[in-house]
Parts: C-alpha cells; sequence; structure tokens
C-alpha cells in the first residue's frame, strides 16, 4: 500500500451530499474531474470530489440502483467512519447542530475519554446518507505532530482527516493480513467505560483499539476496532450506501480484507494473491 488517497462513499444524491459536507464541516468542492469506473460497480453517473485540509472524500453515484443499508450499530463490520480533526471540538459541534439532516450516534455530546483510551474528545453521527463520522479533538499536550501547525481554512473549524476505523472480527487475523499489505502497528489501546458506551451508542463496549500505517507522510491513517465477541458481521452489497471504499493513492483495483471492507488499490501478483485467498479461502 502506498497511503491512503481518499475515502469514496456511495450516494444517491452526490450533489446533495456535497452540500452538507460544505456547509456543515467546511469541505471544498474541487474542480470537476474525468468520470471514472469504480471497480466494485463499473461505470458511475456523478462523483463529486471534496476536500478538507490536504485531505479528500469523494462521493459517488453508481449507474446501478443504490440500496439503503439499515442503520447499523458501532461494534457492526458495515460500521465504517473517518474522523475529522477539531482544533475546538465545542465550536465544531456546535456548528453541526446548525445544519440539517445528520443524526447522532454519541449520546449527551461530545465525550471526553480517559488518558487509557488515548484522552481525546470525540462525537460520533451520521451524514444525511448514513455514512457514520467523529469529530475528534485532542488535548492540547498530546497532538500529533501531523496536526500540531495546520492552521484552519477560512470556511471551516475542523483540519482535515486523522483516521478512519473498519469493525473487525479479529484483531490478530487483520494485523495479519494488513501486515501482507505493508501496514506497521502504530499503537493501540482497549477502551471501555461509561464515556466509550456514550460515544458508541452501545450498551458497555469493550473495544480493542488498534492504529496501522504504511509510513506514507500526511496521509489518514487506519484503525481497527475489535468488539471481541460482541462484534456483528454482515455485508452489505457493493452499490449500497455503506459499501465505503478505502482508496489507495495508487491503482484501480477492487480488494476487500477479511471482513469485506472495500479497498481501490494497486494490483500486482503477490497483492492479488492474498486478496484472493481472503475472497475465496
Amino acid at each position: 500500500m502506498t497511503g491512503i488517497r481518499a475515502i469514496r462513499l456511495v450516494t444517491n444524491d452526490a450533489d446533495r451530499l456535497a452540500g452538507f459536507y460544505t456547509q456543515a464541516l467546511g469541505f471544498r468542492l474541487d474542480d470537476p474531474a474525468p468520470l471514472p469506473d469504480d471497480p466494485f460497480c463499473g461505470s458511475l453517473r456523478r462523483l463529486r470530489a471534496l476536500s478538507l485540509g490536504k485531505d479528500r472524500i469523494e462521493l459517488i453515484e453508481p449507474n446501478t440502483r443504490v440500496g439503503t443499508s439499515d442503520v447499523v450499530v458501532a461494534n457492526d463490520t458495515r460500521f465504517q467512519h473517518f474522523a475529522l480533526v477539531a482544533p475546538d471540538i465545542d465550536r465544531a459541534y456546535t456548528r453541526l447542530q446548525a445544519s440539517r439532516g445528520w443524526t447522532a450516534i454519541t449520546q449527551g455530546g461530545p465525550q471526553h475519554l480517559p488518558a487509557s483510551s488515548g484522552g481525546v474528545t470525540a462525537f460520533k453521527f451520521r451524514d444525511p446518507d448514513g455514512h457514520p463520522l467523529e469529530l475528534l479533538c485532542f488535548s492540547d499536550d498530546a497532538v500529533p505532530r501531523r496536526w500540531a501547525n495546520r492552521s484552519i481554512g477560512e470556511n471551516g473549524v475542523l483540519l482535515g482527516i486523522d483516521h478512519t476505523a473498519i469493525v473487525v472480527s479479529d484483531t490478530k487475523q487483520s494485523l495479519s493480513h494488513y501486515a501482507k499489505l505493508g501496514f506497521q502497528r502504530l499503537g493501540g489501546s482497549v477502551n471501555t467505560g461509561p464515556a466509550q458506551a456514550a460515544l458508541d451508542g452501545l450498551a458497555a463496549p469493550h473495544v480493542e483499539v488498534t492504529a496501522l500505517s504504511t509510513g506514507a507522510v500526511g496521509q489518514p491513517h487506519l484503525e481497527l476496532l475489535c468488539y471481541g465477541g460482541d462484534t456483528r458481521h454482515s455485508t452489505t452489497g457493493d452499490a449500497d450506501v455503506l459499501a465505503t471504499r478505502i482508496v489507495e493513492s495508487k491503482g484501480s483495483t477492487a480488494l476487500r480484507d477479511p471482513d469485506g471492507h472495500r479497498w481501490i488499490g494497486g494490483s500486482g501478483r503477490d497483492r492479488d494473491m492474498i486478496f484472493e485467498r481472503t475472497l475465496h479461502g
């Protein structure tokens, strides 16, 4: 892997969803580009690319029918979110509250996690289509170097995308898989307690968090979230709203990890063999 270039979201109406991201979260709509095919669902009606700082999301409308998904809980393998860095989370949360169409996941507003769980303040919610997102604020004495010197653009309250997180059924299995693709473990924690419960909207979560990176500078990293025996394993169609893709910096091949999460990445014989074993056993 050469790093995460973009997060690609499936939608029935890219223009409408782009309006939410620009108005509520301060994303910038990028200039139109040639319309690519998506390796999972083929040709597209529309793609809207948006940037937040140096980071990018892509909103795609497949030509095939977009399937709607039920609202999945935070310990479901379909629950794939990305975290937006907020230097002032109260300001970011206030701006979000002034917008329409989103729904809260976190109960009781932004939650401050204990030091053992990273010491961050966070709030999870769903955009108008149901894609999960997170506002993330680091404590003043623990701001990662990547964000230390970033400044907010004139239209926003957020800096960029810190990471994308996927729910996995088995951390060891996923670590082995991603190691073969060049990911290295950055760190991790085991998160429990009332603040984590409020953050996830779950009764009593016990979540193993593992951060991974390819070493690519200035790009979002990957986090594995494993809820142990409480993890719900489910799947969704390639053209469904919750069929989020992670787009690698290079490549256009459809890839899947052991839990079915979608990647668009480079080809190459060794990599194709890894994913072929994952898909067919």
